[in-house]
């Protein structure tokens, strides 16, 4: 697991469960011209945040108007002092500080309140470092918690003074605290990448089994907290954690599922994003990502009841398109909890809907278009099919006994030297056929 964080007192180490560590969340405003979001919503979400990290009581949350960050505190000199005045009172032990802050400024906000502070990046790594189950999860909370800490080492030394090499006054500058610490980091980060390697070479593995039962694999992406979990949990039976709380899930998850008319699938569920996901998650967490990049279909889940469902969208977009997933594969849009909008507003979503082929409303809880958006799956992941004739030597008994395993026969007629046989097929069908004849 990840060091020790912000979070963790290495004196407390009793039998007793520590009181809840009293917080306030701080969402910068920088205007309009700074962001899509309103201030209120992204305020809403840093909280949200703050709640999905166990041991975290919010006591405090305001948005703060910033009309131009301060290099050495963010904060201007009279707004600090508002603002320690009142997480004096309100006895803050963490602030949580919704954005971007650097180690310096980090630094000088902790020495001038007196509290411990982490901005939106560490709070993330917070989460999934508390949440991350698997071996591959850890590995990779690990590897992002590691780049992000060697930006800010700075935070964690104070003699960070140059040593000298050699003896007396001959010999240069030696290596600083710091350069060491930076070193060991990235030894370290070398070997998670080793191990996570090793890991992606398994999935890899996975893959090729799966592939030779060649089922369309159907990955559920979308904003976190848009019901991805509860949805896959319907469909497949299982018993993934699902909560009404950002990043619920980590993990990927992979279960067969069969779709209404017979049709096979791999559902894969994914790690919900979020805006502004740390660029160190977005490289660490690739690898777990695969299942998306490998997709027949991608199932873009909304919550649509969100006051800014369209700009989480917007964010999914873009984060798929930083790991790679391609334009070609093909998107449906499944505009989640549908029941949770008033009567008006749930009548507009479902005229626009209508208007598309790719969108669909439901509720994963209620069931309600359930049908319509599974149905909509199934047409998209089954294969088109084509007939063909193919010819059979009587020698070549392994490839015959292949075509009635797959059940594609239409037709077959027996001849001088072996059979004549009319399939229907898919194309992937027919390469796999070209291939075993070679």
């Amino acid at each position: 697991m990840m060091a020790k964080t912000a979070l963790t007192d290495p004196v407390e180490s009793g039998a007793t469960e520590a009181p809840p560590t009293r917080t306030a969340v701080l969402h910068p405003d920088l205007g309009p011209d700074h962001t899509r979001r309103a201030p209120e919503h992204g305020l809403a979400e840093a909280v949200s945040l703050a709640h999905a990290l166990p041991g975290l009581e919010v006591v405090r949350d305001q948005v703060v108007r910033l009309p131009k960050p301060h290099p050495g505190h963010l904060f201007g000199t009279g707004k600090l002092a508002e603002l320690k005045q009142l997480l004096h009172d309100d006895e803050i032990d963490l602030v949580v500080i919704d954005g971007p802050v650097t180690p310096v400024q980090q630094r000088n906000l902790e020495k001038e309140w007196k509290v411990k502070l982490l901005d939106r990046t560490g709070l993330i790594l917070e989460i999934f470092a508390d949440r991350a189950a698997t071996r591959e999860g850890v590995l990779q909370v690990e590897l992002a918690a590691l780049s992000y800490q060697r930006t800010r080492l700075v935070r964690a030394w104070t003699h960070l003074e140059r040593q000298r090499g050699g003896l007396g006054f001959v010999g240069g500058p030696g290596e600083t605290q710091i350069e060491a610490d930076r070193r060991a980091i990235d030894d370290a980060v070398n070997r998670i990448r080793k191990q996570l390697a090793k890991v992606v070479k398994t999935r890899a593995l996975h893959r090729a089994a799966r592939a030779k039962v060649p089922y369309p694999i159907v990955a559920l992406v979308g904003y976190t907290n848009a019901g991805k979990s509860t949805l896959f949990n319907y469909l497949t039976g299982a018993d993934v954690f699902a909560k009404d709380m950002l990043f619920a899930t980590l993990d990927p998850t992979m279960r067969a599922v069969t779709l209404p008319g017979g049709t096979d699938i791999i559902l894969s569920d994914t790690v919900g994003f979020i805006s502004d996901l740390p660029t160190q998650l977005v490289a660490a967490f690739r690898a777990t990502l695969e299942e998306v990049l490998d997709a027949d279909l991608i199932c873009h889940v909304r919550d649509i009841s969100h006051p800014e469902s369209d700009a989480q969208a917007r964010d999914v977009n873009a984060i798929l398109a930083q790991l790679g997933v391609s334009d070609e594969i093909p998107k449906i849009e499944l505009w989640n909890k549908i029941d949770a909008v008033d009567t008006d507003t749930r009548a507009s979503i479902e005229a626009i809907a209508a208007r598309r082929e790719d969108v669909f409303t439901l509720s994963a809880v209620t069931g309600e278009g359930r049908d319509p958006a599974l149905a909509a799956i199934a047409t998209r992941v089954t294969p088109a099919t084509h007939d063909e004739e193919v010819f059979v030597p009587f020698a070549d008994g392994r490839a015959r006994a292949w075509l009635h395993g797959e059940d594609i026969i239409q037709q077959e007629a027996q001849e001088d030297e072996g059979f004549r046989i009319q399939v229907r097929w898919t194309t992937r069908q027919a390469e796999q056929f070209a291939k075993m004849r070679r």
